[in-house]
């Protein structure tokens, strides 16, 4: 799984062929959550909110641009690195 972004520990990966809705995966030491690009939203898994809430104030900066990988990934192609908070 291709980490995309990294920032204050946390890890920021897409899977490729993954499955709708489209989403990345957060990781923070144990704990890993799912996050709908879309919602901007945790749907699976958990995280410590503290680090769950700068997640998604990442996601919201970088919205399109995860919306832009996740289509790169359906598609087979590279998926590019997006800027840490």
């Amino acid at each position: 799984m291709p980490q995309i972004s990294f920032f204050l520990g946390i890890i920021i990966r897409m899977f490729y062929r993954d499955h709708n809705p489209p989403h990345f995966h957060a990781v923070y030491a144990e704990h890993e959550g799912i996050i709908d690009i879309n919602k901007l939203e945790l749907i699976n898994g958990n995280l410590p909110p503290r680090v769950l809430g700068l997640v998604i104030e990442w996601a919201a900066l970088h919205q399109n641009e995860l919306l832009e990988n996740w289509q790169r990934a359906k598609d087979q192609e590279p998926l590019r690195a997006i800027a840490p908070l």
